[in-house]
């Protein structure tokens, strides 16, 4: 089976999604009622053989998230896992949440290897999960707002259309090749989701879930991309004093290291970044040598004495520009980090932190792709991505953009990388006060 975290997914599970898609289409026209038309649902197809993994043999199956028009059963799509119910209306919060762990008891997954555990047993080494409520709610009150592992999984687990399609594969004699998630029908006006584009499955939900229920499955990792050394030594350095470093990034170069030992910028270099930029973003960085010049340099952006330019690529989702966007202005919306699918960030009106961007458009092409500069005056995680993609933003996302936008399976390869591009910095030197300032521009 090909990695269900490859983007774009391989060629049969696009062809098996664009048939889905029609299909999903000629549903909402037949029921102008159906909440596809008010909010949007991921859908899913999992390509599969019934012998051995031969793609010439093969056909698919579908599935959607939770509910469609308030029912877990439709023609022509797998049946849930196992029907979640809501508790009662009326208990306590202390017997809702035993009923809810008495649900995720029962409801068990299998895997390859013919093994089945429940959700409680896949999530019990988990980290919980809290809701922006609940974390917002814990820290208005002094308390902790990180609780310990083995509580309940998150809300809508198993219902996802990973878990659906594979345990229909496995209960069925199916052989699993390939498999799409993808958005059909009106965009989130929270989660950045879009019409026909495909996503990665959720962090927080079904990566626990398929970390179990792939095992036993032969999967082909994901191709290596990110060759953390070769990147390295392609770091091109603009500027070094004793106090600081400024450098020009490569796409795919982690700032900082992750959760695992993967080489960084900031180990590479024995400095550290005194901002960040995303994996996938190129260009300009600068690096601190002590942590004096640190502190110095990380109040200059505090105070936005700090300027930033950035250029992208996007591909707009609809005319550009949108209803009430000139060609150049600003975008502001409340950001907040998506609990059930970190890193993702998502739209938040009730508890997101403010994020503001100015934006020029300085070409618009051909091919319908817009050439902008990006001033950001915030600096929240994936903001000009967000700010990029979300409706209430320009509704146009950057290029290769695999969390936000527009992996749908027709970038050239030459697009594979995020066509974002910290491209302008300005700022005084933090002990000589003298005025620095390095231009590089994206070649986009």
């Amino acid at each position: 089976m090909v990695s269900p975290f490859l983007l774009p997914p391989p060629r049969a599970a696009q062809i098996a999604a664009g048939e889905l898609i029609e299909r999903v289409h000629a549903y909402m026209r037949a029921h102008p009622e159906s909440e596809l038309h008010r909010q949007g649902k991921m859908f899913g197809v999992l390509v599969y053989s019934t012998a051995q993994p031969d793609i010439s043999d093969s056909n698919y199956i579908s599935a959607f998230s939770a509910q469609l028009d308030g029912s877990y059963y439709h023609e022509g799509f797998v049946p849930p896992v196992y029907e979640m119910s809501t508790p009662p209306i009326g208990r306590s919060k202390s017997e809702s949440q035993r009923l809810q762990q008495l649900l995720f008891a029962n409801y068990t997954l299998s895997n390859a290897r013919g093994e089945s555990k429940s959700l409680l047993d896949i999530f019990a080494s988990e980290p919980a999960i809290l809701s922006p409520e609940e974390w917002f709610g814990r820290k208005a009150k002094g308390e902790r707002t990180k609780v310990k592992e083995g509580t309940l999984p998150p809300s809508g687990a198993g219902e996802c259309c990973a878990p659906k399609l594979l345990q229909y594969a496995y209960t069925h004699g199916l052989y699993p090749i390939a498999m799409a998630e993808f958005w059909i029908g009106a965009p989130s006006r929270t989660e950045v989701r879009a019409e026909g584009t495909y996503y990665p499955p959720c962090s927080g939900r079904c990566v626990p879930i398929l970390r179990y229920m792939l095992q036993g499955l032969e999967v082909e990792p994901v191709p290596e991309t990110r060759q953390a050394q070769r990147l390295c030594q392609q770091i091109n350095l603009l500027y070094e004093d004793e106090y600081l470093l400024v450098i020009n990034k490569p796409s795919g170069l982690l700032s900082v290291p992750g959760k695992g030992a993967e080489l960084s910028v900031a180990t590479y270099l024995n400095a550290r970044p005194v901002h960040r930029l995303d994996q996938d973003t190129s260009g300009l960085l600068v690096l601190a040598k002590t942590s004096e010049v640190y502190t110095a340099l990380q109040s200059y952006f505090q105070r936005r004495d700090i300027l930033k330019r950035y250029e992208a690529i996007l591909r707009p989702h609809t005319v550009f520009p949108p209803s009430g966007y000139p060609s150049e202005g600003q975008i502001t919306l409340p950001l907040l980090p998506n609990p059930l699918d970190r890193p993702r960030q998502m739209v938040d009106y009730a508890h997101g932190k403010p994020s503001i961007t100015r934006y020029v458009v300085r070409e618009t092409r051909p091919d319908g792709t817009l050439f902008v500069d990006f001033y950001p005056l915030t600096g929240r995680t994936h903001q000009l991505r967000v700010h990029s993609a979300h409706p209430d933003g320009l509704d146009a996302p950057i290029v290769g953009d695999r969390l936000y936008g527009t992996v749908d399976g027709s970038e050239s390869k030459a697009d594979n990388r995020l066509m974002l591009h910290a491209a302008e910095i300005s700022f005084p030197h933090p002990i000589t006060k003298e005025e620095m300032h390095f231009c590089i521009p994206s070649h986009f």
